[in-house]
């Protein structure tokens, strides 16, 4: 009977949470997770309650026979539900992040990536022992613009919301434009084609630019045109990016944020930067130097995009990957 009665308070406690929706979702139709689920729709009405959880005692007896087994048809689907979260086995992972090391290809302006070894070998007390000091700049390798990077009043780093930078890929492929003029920049009408083939890009999702320049990675000449240092060097870059035009279009979609599988969302050639501008303004971040762009589907694919979480930073080293159905 005390096994009953718990079951029943766990029901009802359930319940409870149940009719607490967001607005716009139907009354009980969330389980634990906060996913939406039609498995309460026999909740009574509100002012019809469910005997609280300090009553079940006092009135066990008297519960009729139909409310019993509500309760215990609730709790069982509310356990399916809770368990029936994502497989992650199920799950195929493609990593979008070129590593860090001496050959990491960084701006002209910026120093390279430095791991200086400060323990490395057996300890006198008979455990192995390695740490060492890494030195790098914001924007390298594969990283975040954070839109403070171009924009006065944008996020920092560590204020863009987690969920800005988790959701579904969409990858408009322009390999072979770009094979055909380094320094293509993706237009409105790149944009007007993908969305003839594959639907309008939707409100939140991750769009990344696929020019194939990820496959020259890190050969610098080829990658960006120059494999000259300093601030003369920026003058010779050549390499596809994003116009302005199109990145209006993006930030009117209202997607989470742009990646692109060059060194810069401009164009190499650009001197105004205008894409980043127009991106970070509406606190649209960015992901630049982006790999293996080549191997996602245009559609179907969910973007994780976590960059080091540097307090008032305008960028940082991003770990990017996607996963795709198996």
């Amino acid at each position: 009977m005390a096994r009953d009665r718990n079951l029943r308070a766990a029901a009802a406690e359930h319940v409870y949470r149940l009719r607490e929706a967001p607005p716009g979702v139907p009354r009980g139709a969330m389980d634990c997770r906060g996913r939406c689920r039609a498995i309460t729709d026999a909740v009574p009405p509100a002012n019809e309650p469910l005997l609280a959880p300090a009553t079940f005692a006092a009135s066990d007896r008297r519960m009729p026979a139909m409310r019993h087994g509500l309760a215990f048809a609730l709790l069982a689907g509310l356990v399916a539900a809770c368990a029936s979260g994502p497989d992650l086995h199920e799950l195929r992972w493609i990593d979008l992040s070129h590593d860090f090391a001496a050959d990491t290809i960084y701006w002209p302006t910026a120093p390279g990536f430095e791991l200086r070894v400060d323990a490395k070998g057996e300890t006198g007390k008979g455990y192995w022992y390695e740490s060492n000091t890494i030195t790098t700049s914001e924007h390298g390798g594969t990283h975040l613009d954070a839109p403070v990077h171009f924009a006065k009043s944008g996020w920092t780093s560590d204020q863009i919301p987690i969920d800005r930078l988790v959701g579904p890929a969409i990858v408009v492929d322009v390999t072979k434009a770009c094979d055909a003029d380094r320094d293509h920049e993706v237009s409105v009408a790149d944009l007007d084609a993908f969305e003839a083939a594959h639907g309008a890009i939707p409100e939140g999702a991750i769009v990344l630019l696929c020019t194939g320049f990820g496959r020259h990675w890190p050969d610098r000449v080829k990658y960006m045109g120059t494999d000259q240092r300093g601030l003369e060097a920026t003058f010779l870059l050549r390499f596809p990016g994003l116009s302005p035009a199109a990145a209006k279009r993006l930030v009117a979609r209202k997607v989470k944020a742009v990646g692109i599988d060059t060194p810069s969302i401009d164009h190499g050639k650009s001197r105004l930067f205008f894409a980043h501008r127009e991106l970070y303004a509406a606190n649209i971040p960015a992901f630049e130097n982006v790999a293996n762009l080549d191997l996602l589907p245009a559609t179907g694919a969910t973007v994780v995009a976590l960059p080091m979480k540097i307090r008032g930073g305008s960028g940082g080293p991003l770990r990017i990957v996607a996963a795709l159905p198996r």
